[in-house]
C-alpha cells in the first residue's frame, strides 16, 4: 500500500492504517482477534522499551519505540470506537482538558509555581478529581483507590505510600524509616530460620516496602535505582565473562575467589 493514500497528516495515516488492519473483510487476522485485554501486555512491554531506550540514550531507538507505544494508543482507540466506548478525538480532548485543569498557573489565573510546588498542586488537583468523580457513587472512597494493580510492585508501593503520606500517615524523619528497615530485616532473618516459604515471602515483602519508603523519603525513584544497579551488575559481570573468554576458560572453571577479585577490579574507576 502507498502510504500517501492513507492521508497527508501523519496521525491520519496511522489511524487509517489501524482501521484497515481491523477491517473485517480485508484486515489482518491477528489484529482482528485482539481485544483490550490481549493488547494490554504489549502496551506494558512497549512502555518498558521506551524507558530502556531513554536509559541507553539511544534517540533513534527511542523514536522507534515511541512509535510502537503510540500504535498501542491508536489500537485502543480503534477498539473503543468499534465497541462504542470512545473515539481517538475524545481521548485527545480528554487529556487536553485534563492538562489545562492541572496547570492553572499556565492556563488560568494562579500564580507562578516552582517545580516542587507544581508537584504538590498536581496531587491536590488529582485528589479533588477523584473525590468529585466518586461523590455520587458512594459516601466513602479510599484514598488508595485507583493506584493501578498492574504497576511494577516497587512503583505501586511508592504511590501507595505517597497517598498515605498526604493525610499524615508517614514517618516524620529518616530515623523512623531506618529503624523500620532494621526491624523488618531482623524479622526476615527470623523467618528464614523457620524455612517457612510463606513467612519468608511475607517478611521479604515488608522489607522491600520499607526500603521503598526510604527511597521515597530520599527523593529516589526505586525502579530507576534498581534499573541502575541491574545495569551496573551486568557491566561488571561482563568483565568476568570477558576474562574467562580471554583465557578460553568456562565460567564454571573460575573459582569464587577469582570471580570476586575480578568483580572488585571491575568496580575500580576506568
Amino acid at each position: 500500500m502507498d502510504i500517501n493514500k492513507l492521508g497527508t497528516a501523519p496521525v491520519t495515516r496511522l489511524r487509517r492504517l489501524m482501521k484497515q488492519l481491523r477491517d473485517p473483510n480485508e484486515g489482518c487476522p491477528w489484529d482482528l482477534k485482539q481485544s483490550f485485554k490481549t493488547i494490554a501486555p504489549y502496551t506494558i512491554e512497549e512502555a518498558y522499551e521506551v524507558a530502556d531506550a531513554i536509559e541507553r540514550g539511544d534517540m533513534d531507538d527511542l523514536r522507534e519505540e515511541l512509535g510502537d507505544l503510540m500504535f498501542q494508543v491508536v489500537f485502543y482507540a480503534q477498539l473503543g470506537e468499534e465497541e462504542g466506548h470512545f473515539t481517538f478525538d475524545e481521548i485527545c480532548d480528554g487529556i487536553t482538558a485534563k492538562m489545562i485543569r492541572r496547570h492553572p498557573h499556565v492556563f488560568g489565573n494562579d500564580t507562578e509555581r516552582s517545580a516542587d510546588e507544581q508537584t504538590l498542586a498536581w496531587e491536590d488537583i488529582k485528589a479533588l478529581e477523584r473525590k468529585e468523580k466518586h461523590l455520587n457513587i458512594r459516601d466513602y472512597e479510599s484514598i488508595l483507590n485507583n493506584v493501578p494493580l498492574g504497576l511494577p510492585a516497587l512503583t505501586r508501593a511508592e504511590k501507595l505510600q505517597k497517598r498515605a503520606a498526604r493525610i499524615g500517615f508517614d514517618w516524620p524523619n529518616l530515623d523512623g524509616v531506618m529503624d523500620k528497615i532494621c526491624e523488618e530485616s531482623q524479622e526476615l532473618s527470623e523467618a528464614a530460620d523457620t524455612m517457612n516459604p510463606d513467612a519468608i515471602e511475607d517478611e521479604m515483602g515488608d522489607l522491600l516496602f520499607a526500603l521503598t519508603n526510604l527511597a521515597r523519603k530520599l527523593g529516589v525513584d526505586p525502579e530507576t535505582a534498581l534499573r541502575r544497579t541491574n545495569n551496573k551488575f551486568t557491566q561488571r559481570f561482563h568483565t568476568i565473562e570477558a576474562h574467562a573468554h580471554e583465557r578460553n576458560t568456562d565460567l564454571e572453571a573460575l573459582s569464587l575467589e577469582e570471580m570476586e577479585r575480578l568483580w572488585q577490579a571491575a568496580k575500580l574507576p576506568k
